[in-house]
């Protein structure tokens, strides 16, 4: 397949290099180069999935949930409005 990618700098003066000390073509250095770090990235280990504990959600003693208003005035006092 045929594409055109923009290199980095330095990624290109690497690559540069690379193809100097191997003997290799530029694009059997690059093709080289992407078939390792995809090879990088299908061996990293996978993160263990997020979990949260559940705990049980409850209103101090004394607080009521039938009167809002009153709750956030107790909790955040009276000059919340």
């Amino acid at each position: 397949m045929r594409t055109t990618i923009t290199l980095d700098h330095d990624v290109a003066q690497r690559a540069k290099a690379v193809r100097a000390r191997s003997g290799k073509t530029f694009k059997q250095v690059i093709n080289d180069a992407l078939r390792a770090g995809f090879e990088r990235l299908d061996d990293a280990p996978r993160s263990k999935p997020y979990r949260t504990k559940p705990k049980k959600m409850q209103l101090r003693e004394g607080l009521h949930v039938d009167d809002v208003g009153g709750l956030i005035a107790q909790l955040e006092g009276e000059t919340w409005r």
